[in-house]
């Protein structure tokens, strides 16, 4: 029986911008949410290329999709993307864990900020008994070709009964409920991109795993469609949504963003404990919205970062993903008998020039997102990301007044980094205490024990 993953994509579809301080040393990427989606969109004025990264496993004969979209899609506008680009982009845009270390407090105390350093070659039509079928229940097949390892159908529909009877009898297993939705398309005048994997491609081909889809197109219209890819969830789903544009930041029109919490200070534990912290944190912040917003985790202007998170992503992947406005620009007026200079073809690492990212995720279920997601571009730069701090103490000798004053106050930040963690996750307060307690954070610190100085009660005991 063939599988059907709906993935929904409408193709062609307190953090301000002062520099950053610390080590990266942990990052909540895509890897620690089970069988999250990935859509990269690149959006300008109303050209859209998306990118949908296939979470699909299992035998990839029993892979289909079928995507809701405004217009014929013709074979040029079709291409297979690379799974990579689109990891890269996660890694860049993840949630992150940054440490920093407390000077000497017998020093002068200035914090010393640290930096871290495709086609196939003939297009597939379907067979005259196949075209006659789908005509017989007011289904025509508007177009159809073979990308990669991808056979590709473009369909309009008269009535969504004939739609849903036809997809099914093809072996485009539709779930429950399925009927009523394309019904609603069809009303809208939209199309459907249906895709499956050709085997004999795909063998021939060399991959041995299912390469991204990448659609691109021309419309007003700028949305993300994910009802259809409620009716057969077993529960709620994640969706990471990365958007490429000119001007600034994504949002959508029809739901409410939140930014997701950042820059608290947490314990020094929660370095080993990273993943399963970002999942509770993002499960609770998500409760918090009753499941019913799009959580902001990235904006940034990519010709930039203070550092960055990841290696930044060269100006020709982006190319490759869709940011097809990124031009070389050269002298207009030059020297006579000289050839043309060209100006500042990339910035300095390769780094991407007129392209903000921006990173939303998005949990939700047929009854929290009952309407596909409008969206916009705007011309919001301000620069944010989803970051959390851990400080660690001084350990080195501190035999001086100020050193008292400054093991004083220890305690009270260390009770402040336990609620910080307690409010951000739901976790128990009573055993994050304790966990602190195991790694060294002690909140009994005394200011002389026998003369002894206050380092060696903290780290040698």
């Amino acid at each position: 029986m063939i599988r059907l993953f709906l993935l929904l994509t409408f193709l062609f579809l307190p953090m301000s911008a002062h520099a950053f301080c610390g080590f990266y040393v942990a990052k909540a990427d895509a890897s620690l949410f089970n069988e999250a989606s990935k859509v990269v969109l690149s959006r300008h004025e109303n050209r859209t290329v998306m990118t949908m990264a296939n979470d699909f496993k299992g035998d990839v004969d029993d892979f289909a999709i079928v995507i809701p979209v405004p217009t014929v899609v013709k074979k040029s506008q079709v291409n297979v993307g690379d799974n990579k680009i689109i990891d890269h982009i996660d890694a860049y845009t993840a949630p992150r864990l940054v440490e920093y270390y407390d000077n000497d407090p017998c020093q002068q105390i200035f914090r010393k900020e640290m930096m871290m350093r495709s086609s196939a070659p003939m297009a597939m039509m379907a067979d005259d008994a196949v075209q006659k079928s789908a005509k017989s229940l007011g289904v025509t097949i508007e177009e159809s070709y073979t990308v990669g390892e991808y056979d590709i159908l473009i369909l309009s529909a008269k009535q969504s009964d004939g739609l849903f009877k036809w997809l099914n009898q093809e072996g485009y297993k539709l779930p429950k409920g399925a009927n009523k939705v394309l019904k609603s398309y069809i009303k809208q005048d939209m199309k459907f991109f249906v895709a499956k994997v050709n085997i004999d491609e795909f063998e021939s081909s060399g991959y041995n795993f299912l390469r991204p889809l990448q659609v691109a197109y021309e419309s007003d219209k700028f949305m993300l469609p994910v009802r259809l890819g409620t009716l057969n969830a077993k529960g709620p789903q994640d969706l990471l949504l990365f958007t490429l544009t000119k001007k600034g930041r994504v949002e959508p029109t029809n739901y409410r963003t939140t930014k997701i919490p950042t820059g608290d200070d947490i314990p020094l534990f929660v370095a080993d404990e990273f993943g399963e912290f970002y999942k509770d944190m993002f499960a609770h912040q998500v409760k918090k919205e009753g499941m019913k917003t799009v959580m902001l985790e990235y904006a940034w202007d990519m010709a930039w970062c203070d550092p960055c998170a990841a290696d930044p992503i060269p100006a020709e992947d982006l190319r490759k993903m869709g940011v097809w406005w990124m031009e070389k620009s050269y002298d207009s007026r030059p020297m006579p008998g000289q050839p043309r200079r060209m100006i500042a073809p990339m910035p300095p690492k390769g780094q991407a020039r007129d392209a903000f990212v921006t990173r939303m995720h998005i949990r939700y279920t047929a009854d929290t997102f009952p309407e596909d997601i409008m969206l916009q571009v705007t011309e919001d730069r301000e620069n944010f990301q989803g970051r959390y701090v851990m400080r660690h103490p001084w350990k080195g000798e501190a035999n001086c007044e100020m050193a008292g004053a400054y093991y004083s106050k220890l305690k009270g930040r260390f009770e402040k980094e336990a609620k910080n963690l307690a409010n951000l996750t739901g976790w128990n307060i009573s055993d994050i205490r304790k966990k602190m307690e195991e790694n060294g954070q002690s909140f009994n610190i005394k200011p002389t024990v026998d003369g002894r100085p206050w380092w060696e009660q903290m780290w040698n005991e």
